[in-house]
Protein backbone atom coordinates (compact mmCIF):
# COMPACT_ATOMS: atom_id res chain seq x y z
CA UNK A 1 0.00 0.00 0.00
CA UNK A 2 1.20 3.46 -0.76
CA UNK A 3 0.91 6.54 1.39
CA UNK A 4 -0.40 8.59 -1.52
CA UNK A 5 -4.08 9.59 -1.32
CA UNK A 6 -6.25 7.85 -3.84
CA UNK A 7 -9.16 9.30 -5.76
CA UNK A 8 -11.53 7.64 -3.26
CA UNK A 9 -9.99 9.61 -0.35
CA UNK A 10 -11.58 13.06 -0.05
CA UNK A 11 -9.16 15.95 0.18
CA UNK A 12 -10.19 18.40 2.87
CA UNK A 13 -9.84 21.95 1.67
CA UNK A 14 -10.88 25.01 3.64
CA UNK A 15 -13.87 26.56 1.95
CA UNK A 16 -14.94 30.17 1.96
CA UNK A 17 -18.42 31.57 1.87
CA UNK A 18 -19.25 32.61 -1.66
CA UNK A 19 -18.12 36.19 -2.29
CA UNK A 20 -15.89 36.30 0.82
CA UNK A 21 -12.13 36.59 0.80
CA UNK A 22 -9.76 35.23 3.40
CA UNK A 23 -7.64 37.74 5.32
CA UNK A 24 -3.87 37.49 4.88
CA UNK A 25 -2.06 35.33 7.41
CA UNK A 26 -1.57 36.97 10.78
CA UNK A 27 -4.21 39.66 10.23
CA UNK A 28 -7.60 39.86 11.86
CA UNK A 29 -10.68 39.67 9.66
CA UNK A 30 -12.36 42.93 8.76
CA UNK A 31 -15.28 44.06 10.88
CA UNK A 32 -18.52 42.87 9.37
CA UNK A 33 -21.88 41.58 10.49
CA UNK A 34 -20.34 38.40 11.92
CA UNK A 35 -17.77 40.21 14.06
CA UNK A 36 -20.26 42.79 15.30
CA UNK A 37 -22.51 39.94 16.42
CA UNK A 38 -19.58 38.35 18.23
CA UNK A 39 -18.98 41.62 20.07
CA UNK A 40 -22.49 41.44 21.46
CA UNK A 41 -24.69 43.72 19.38
CA UNK A 42 -27.21 42.36 16.91
CA UNK A 43 -29.14 44.09 14.15
CA UNK A 44 -32.07 44.51 16.52
CA UNK A 45 -30.15 47.19 18.44
CA UNK A 46 -29.74 45.14 21.62
CA UNK A 47 -26.57 44.27 23.48
CA UNK A 48 -26.59 40.72 24.79
CA UNK A 49 -25.07 39.08 27.83
CA UNK A 50 -25.45 35.58 29.23
CA UNK A 51 -25.09 34.84 32.92
CA UNK A 52 -25.01 31.57 34.83
CA UNK A 53 -25.04 30.76 38.54
CA UNK A 54 -25.61 27.31 40.05
CA UNK A 55 -28.36 25.94 37.78
CA UNK A 56 -29.83 29.31 36.78
CA UNK A 57 -29.27 30.74 33.30
CA UNK A 58 -30.09 34.34 32.38
CA UNK A 59 -30.24 35.85 28.89
CA UNK A 60 -29.96 39.61 29.20
CA UNK A 61 -30.75 42.14 26.45
CA UNK A 62 -30.10 45.83 26.91
CA UNK A 63 -30.43 48.96 24.82
CA UNK A 64 -30.20 52.69 25.55
CA UNK A 65 -33.39 53.84 27.22
CA UNK A 66 -34.97 55.31 30.31
CA UNK A 67 -34.06 52.66 32.90
CA UNK A 68 -36.78 50.03 32.53
CA UNK A 69 -35.62 46.73 34.11
CA UNK A 70 -37.79 43.66 33.44
CA UNK A 71 -37.04 40.12 34.59
CA UNK A 72 -39.27 37.50 32.95
CA UNK A 73 -41.64 40.29 31.84
CA UNK A 74 -42.06 41.57 35.42
CA UNK A 75 -40.51 44.58 37.13
CA UNK A 76 -37.29 43.71 38.92
CA UNK A 77 -38.74 44.85 42.29
CA UNK A 78 -41.75 42.58 41.82
CA UNK A 79 -39.70 39.59 40.63
CA UNK A 80 -37.03 39.58 43.36
CA UNK A 81 -38.62 39.80 46.80
CA UNK A 82 -35.34 40.00 48.75
CA UNK A 83 -33.61 43.36 48.99
CA UNK A 84 -30.23 41.61 48.63
CA UNK A 85 -31.22 40.13 45.26
CA UNK A 86 -32.58 43.47 43.98
CA UNK A 87 -29.32 45.18 44.97
CA UNK A 88 -27.26 42.44 43.30
CA UNK A 89 -28.85 42.80 39.87
CA UNK A 90 -28.31 46.57 39.70
CA UNK A 91 -24.80 46.52 41.25
CA UNK A 92 -22.95 46.50 37.86
CA UNK A 93 -25.03 49.49 36.72
CA UNK A 94 -24.22 51.42 39.92
CA UNK A 95 -20.51 50.57 39.68
CA UNK A 96 -20.28 51.94 36.14
CA UNK A 97 -22.60 54.91 36.66
CA UNK A 98 -25.06 53.73 34.01
CA UNK A 99 -28.10 53.22 36.27
CA UNK A 100 -31.19 54.56 34.51
CA UNK A 101 -29.52 54.84 31.08
CA UNK A 102 -30.49 51.43 29.67
CA UNK A 103 -33.64 49.39 29.23
CA UNK A 104 -32.82 45.87 30.40
CA UNK A 105 -34.84 42.75 29.59
CA UNK A 106 -33.74 39.52 31.28
CA UNK A 107 -35.13 36.03 30.76
CA UNK A 108 -33.99 33.72 33.53
CA UNK A 109 -34.83 30.11 34.28
CA UNK A 110 -33.64 27.38 36.59
CA UNK A 111 -32.36 27.55 40.14
CA UNK A 112 -33.74 29.61 42.98
CA UNK A 113 -34.01 33.34 43.64
CA UNK A 114 -30.39 33.85 44.73
CA UNK A 115 -28.97 31.85 41.84
CA UNK A 116 -31.19 33.71 39.39
CA UNK A 117 -30.07 37.06 40.82
CA UNK A 118 -26.44 36.01 40.40
CA UNK A 119 -27.09 34.92 36.84
CA UNK A 120 -28.78 38.22 35.96
CA UNK A 121 -25.89 40.12 37.59
CA UNK A 122 -23.34 38.36 35.37
CA UNK A 123 -25.52 38.81 32.28
CA UNK A 124 -25.90 42.54 32.91
CA UNK A 125 -22.16 42.92 33.48
CA UNK A 126 -21.33 41.09 30.24
CA UNK A 127 -23.84 43.16 28.28
CA UNK A 128 -22.36 46.37 29.73
CA UNK A 129 -18.91 45.23 28.66
CA UNK A 130 -20.28 44.75 25.14
CA UNK A 131 -21.79 48.23 25.20
CA UNK A 132 -18.54 49.93 26.16
CA UNK A 133 -15.27 47.97 26.48
CA UNK A 134 -13.78 50.76 28.63
CA UNK A 135 -16.17 49.74 31.44
CA UNK A 136 -14.49 46.34 31.72
CA UNK A 137 -11.91 47.53 34.28
CA UNK A 138 -14.60 48.86 36.66
CA UNK A 139 -16.68 45.69 36.21
CA UNK A 140 -13.70 43.42 36.80
CA UNK A 141 -12.61 45.41 39.87
CA UNK A 142 -16.07 44.90 41.38
CA UNK A 143 -15.93 41.16 40.59
CA UNK A 144 -18.97 41.32 38.32
CA UNK A 145 -17.37 39.58 35.33
CA UNK A 146 -16.20 36.52 37.27
CA UNK A 147 -18.52 33.54 37.03
CA UNK A 148 -19.14 31.81 40.37
CA UNK A 149 -18.37 28.21 39.47
CA UNK A 150 -19.68 26.61 42.67
CA UNK A 151 -22.27 23.95 41.95
CA UNK A 152 -24.18 21.46 44.10
CA UNK A 153 -22.12 18.35 44.72
CA UNK A 154 -23.76 15.18 43.48
CA UNK A 155 -25.19 12.52 45.75
CA UNK A 156 -23.03 9.40 46.01
CA UNK A 157 -24.26 5.82 46.11
CA UNK A 158 -24.17 4.16 49.53
CA UNK A 159 -24.75 7.53 51.20
CA UNK A 160 -27.81 9.57 51.95
CA UNK A 161 -26.34 12.69 50.29
CA UNK A 162 -23.15 14.13 48.85
CA UNK A 163 -21.22 13.79 52.13
CA UNK A 164 -23.81 12.60 54.63
CA UNK A 165 -23.69 8.90 55.39
CA UNK A 166 -26.42 6.60 56.57
CA UNK A 167 -26.47 6.11 60.35
CA UNK A 168 -23.85 3.63 61.49
CA UNK A 169 -24.96 0.88 63.85
CA UNK A 170 -22.29 -1.06 65.71
CA UNK A 171 -24.71 -3.77 66.89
Amino acid sequence: MSDQPTDATPKLQPTLIEGATAPPRGEAPEAGPETSRLQGKLKSGFYWGTGRRKTAVARVRMRPGDGKFLVNKREVNAYFSEERDRNDVVAPLKATGTLGKFDIYANVKGGGPTGQAGAVLLGVARALRNVDPTLEHALREGGFLTRDSRMVERKKYGQSGARRRFQFSKR
